[in-house]
């Protein structure tokens, strides 16, 4: 997953791990994540959350308030929770919905909004921005790179190669995503032979939503955007 973050993305990674040893927390929660977010001040996310009048400094005492301070600095590497994994992974979904090969702080951040439950979307719900009004936001900051989502029952995958020094052709991860009423095994077993790798299924009242990896040429892509 994390070789599709934009390089702004992978820095709110770094800074929600560093929020977390302020904390002096021994996980890192979506709480964490959501001021990476706002730390990194040039991406997507945090021009909306700043659009939303959501910054850093309410944020961190609204996680004094709601999680408190841990008693001991935790050394070396933090765990995410469950719960943060899930938004990283919703956050794929978010950037194959909308039509993006990457994933931006803008996706994580949809990815917040998506899971809903955790400590960050309670904050931001207590701050006055929704669910809704989180998307809407981040879809007008957008503006000509949300280019619709994948219609239904139909996979979304990006083909076109991008030549690399000398006219090589560089290779990463193609992804495709696909919204069936079932798992269907006679689908699995045709995109298998076609190299694709299942790599998530999330079921939910409206069907199941299955994501497809396998390595190919990088594609033309829409330019990253936060």
């Amino acid at each position: 997953m994390f070789e599709r973050f934009t390089e702004r993305a992978r820095h709110v990674v770094v800074f929600a791990q560093e929020e977390a040893r302020a904390f002096k927390h021994n996980y890192i929660g979506t709480e964490h994540i959501l001021l990476g977010l706002l730390r990194k001040e040039e991406g997507v996310a945090a021009r909306v959350l700043g659009s939303l009048e959501i910054n850093v400094e309410n944020v961190r005492a609204q996680i004094g308030q709601i999680v408190g301070y841990g008693e001991e600095a935790t050394a070396g590497q933090i765990p995410f929770t469950p719960r943060a994994k899930k938004v990283l992974e919703l956050a794929l979904r978010e950037a194959l919905s909308i039509g993006h090969n990457y994933i931006g702080t803008e996706h994580i951040l949809l990815g917040l909004v998506r899971e809903n439950e955790g400590v960050a979307a309670r904050i931001m719900l207590d701050l006055g921005a929704d669910a809704e009004r989180v998307r809407a936001e981040v879809l007008n900051v957008l503006g000509p790179f949300a280019v619709g989502s994948t219609p239904s029952g139909r996979g979304r995958r990006w083909r076109r190669p991008h030549q690399g020094v000398g006219g090589v052709t560089t290779q990463c991860w193609q992804y495709r995503v696909e919204h069936r009423d079932a798992v269907d095994e006679q689908q699995l077993n045709d995109l298998g032979a076609e190299g694709w790798e299942l790599v998530s299924i999330d079921r939910s009242a409206a069907g199941v939503e299955l994501i497809f990896k396998r390595r190919g040429p990088i594609p033309g892509s829409l330019r990253a955007a936060g």
